[in-house]
């Protein structure tokens, strides 16, 4: 019989990997039973037990993995270690809700859709978004406790969120599906609920190669069916509509192009469509599609992005944000900003957020929209959140903050159950009220509004299970020559181009915080008269940067290079960073060699003409120089 070795495989078998059962009864073993070591010796590295590896802190944190599983398959693990990825392809269909629009002659479709709740969607959706800002923000999300991990602690995307930005109904009937559609199922439901042929239908799923129609499709057959045409018809067409609409806000996939048929099925009864969660089945399908871009190899994202961007706008508004001053709080908060494509690179955004502050965030933006539409008490519930076959944890007490109460020490976060036990998540969405935060789990609220305090040893305990920083500092770009060009230059530039530059830049400055010296506010000021000049004859190019000092004590004005954002105070520099960069002042004005003999004349400009010349009291030599200059400024 072969020798027997560790884990109970021979040597003649591949090594297999001990489960977990093996490896926490190999823990239980070597904590009950120690056995001292008379002569310990250095293992080699191969011969360390692999429970030491299960959660072993990760380059950059987190440094306890017990929550953060994942994470060496985060695409910030990747980008800590020096590899990058290209800002994400959005998938926004906002300027295609345009081209089916509900006008007078269509006024049957659209009271229809006005009782499914999801008439606003029609009108709030953002027909831009901004891949740089968008792709930063999904670095930072961690699929574990559905939250972005920020450099001061956690905050996600909460059911209050979606009622306040949305105005679409966050209780209700949960949406389901027994199981994933067929193919030969969806030709059927098309026939059935949109009157198609089974040649039609049949087409279109193969075109599409999946149980999904195009958008395109939909809008070709039904956008024309108007209030003179048969009940059936309109019928037919308004489930059309709303079929497209979800397809192009609430649930967009990476298709990019086409829409599940599934979802048809939640309109076969045009009169229970208003008794749905949708907003709760928005969150659910944001999350996953969130977590599916954390993957360093998944280059798109999906979901309704209007909500995401609208988000950030909500609760940083003073760096992406740029409000439309005619909004009125009765309309959804969506439409309060106007979406732009900010001009800064990823590695700017990537940056800029490692060095954000907590008294950058907005905390609570809907106070003044609590009058129209206040808190819904379905915001504290804490369990799962399901769309179909997605189902995702929802965890408001991670998030304290954004409803006014002191952050503390969140439970760990649960796994969600299958999607095929969907009978038990029903019956657990529907008794939602048993699952709310009580008034203890919630504490006690902040002393100040909008203050995001946190108990003391709230960051302490963060620093160990998250990784708040995405970049090293070594890898930061700060404000070099490679990040100057990877913006539009200045010959080419508009305008709004040049004056956005210059706000991008006075903006990183800003942000860094009073501690500063005037050289680095005087270098951003120099810098950005440059770009709004339209020449970089006033850049800080020509000024050759100096050899880092050993120490990181601020260097004399003779060895200071140009500005450059690591001077931020955030983060605190660590022992291993490299020491900050100071710009230099401005260069004195050399003062003229003193010449021998008598002064210069005295130069005097000309009196206006209506005013009478003094009498002259200077030398032959000053007045006739005043003459000559005088005369030649008249004939000028």
């Amino acid at each position: 019989m072969p020798p027997r070795t560790r884990g109970g495989y021979t040597s003649d078998a591949p090594r297999r990997r001990p489960t977990g059962s093996e490896r926490r009864r190999r823990v239980h073993l070597r904590e009950v039973d120690p056995v001292p070591d008379p002569d310990p010796v250095e293992h080699p590295q191969h011969d360390r037990d692999e429970t030491e590896e299960v959660f072993e802190g990760a380059p950059g944190g987190p440094i306890d993995r017990s929550i953060l599983r994942s994470f060496h398959k985060h695409v910030a693990a990747k980008i800590w270690l020096g590899e990058d990825r290209a800002p994400l392809k959005l998938v926004n269909h906002g300027a295609k809700l345009q081209l089916w629009e509900l006008d007078m002659e269509r006024s049957r479709i659209y009271e229809t859709v006005q009782r499914s709740g999801l008439a606003p969607l029609t009108s709030c959706s953002h027909r831009v978004a901004s891949r740089p800002m968008l792709s930063a923000f999904c670095e930072r999300w961690q699929p574990e406790t559905t939250t972005f991990h920020m450099p001061f602690g956690e905050m996600t995307i909460t059911l209050d969120d979606v009622a306040s930005i949305l105005h679409i109904p966050v209780t209700g009937s949960m949406i389901s599906f027994p199981q994933p559609l067929r193919v030969d199922d969806a030709n059927a439901l098309l026939v059935e609920l949109l009157g198609t042929t089974d040649v039609e239908a049949s087409r279109e799923t193969e075109q599409c190669r999946s149980p999904s129609v195009r958008l395109l499709w939909l809008r070709d057959h039904f956008s024309t069916i108007t209030d003179a045409s048969s009940d059936d018809d309109i019928m037919f067409a308004t489930r059309a509509f709303l079929l497209h609409l979800v397809g192009c806000t609430l649930f967009a996939d990476k298709s990019a192009t086409s829409v599940a048929v599934v979802y048809l099925e939640l309109f076969r009864d045009l009169s229970m469509v208003g008794s749905y969660a949708w907003g709760a089945a928005c969150l659910a399908y944001l999350y996953r599609q969130l977590t599916t871009a954390t993957r360093f190899e998944v280059r798109q994202l999906g979901g309704y992005l209007t909500l995401l961007q609208a988000w950030i706008y909500e609760h940083f508004p003073e760096m992406f944000s740029s409000p439309d001053m005619s909004y009125t709080e009765s309309r959804p908060r969506a439409l309060r900003w106007r979406p732009h494509v900010i001009p800064d690179s990823l590695q700017s955004v990537r940056e800029r957020l490692d060095r954000l502050q907590i008294s950058e965030v907005c905390w609570e933006p809907y106070v003044d929209h609590r009058a129209e539409h206040p808190l819904p008490d379905i915001a504290w519930y804490s369990g799962c959140l399901k769309c179909g076959q997605v189902v995702e944890p929802y965890h408001p007490e991670r998030v304290l903050r954004q409803f006014g109460y002191i952050q503390t020490i969140p439970p760990r976060p649960f796994t969600p159950p299958r999607p095929d036990r969907s009978i038990l998540l029903e019956q657990y969405w529907e008794r939602w009220t048993d699952h709310v935060l009580t008034d203890q789990s919630r504490g006690r609220r902040c002393h100040y509004s909008g203050s995001g305090e946190s108990v003391p040893e709230y960051m302490a305990w963060y620093d160990r299970i998250s990784h708040r920083i995405v970049q090293p500092p070594q890898l930061r770009s700060g404000f070099t020559t490679d990040a100057r060009s990877s913006l539009p230059s200045h010959a080419a530039s508009t305008s709004d181009t040049r004056a956005a530059r210059a706000l991008t830049l006075l903006r990183l400055v800003i942000s860094g915080g009073r501690e500063q010296s005037v050289d680095v506010f005087w270098g951003a000021l120099n810098e950005a008269h440059g770009i709004l000049a339209g020449s970089d004859e006033t850049s800080a190019s020509h000024i050759t940067p100096s050899p880092a000092p050993a120490s990181h004590s601020t260097p004399s004005p003779a060895t200071l290079p140009f500005f450059s954002p690591a001077t931020f105070v955030y983060p605190p520099a660590a022992s291993d960073d490299p020491p900050p960069l100071i710009v230099p002042p401005p260069p004195a004005p050399v003062a003229p060699p003193a010449a021998s003999g008598p002064p210069p004349p005295l130069i005097v400009p000309p009196p206006p003409a209506s005013v009478a010349p003094p009498a002259p009291t200077l030398d032959s030599t000053a007045s006739t120089t005043v003459y000559v200059r005088a005369k030649r400024k008249k004939k000028t």
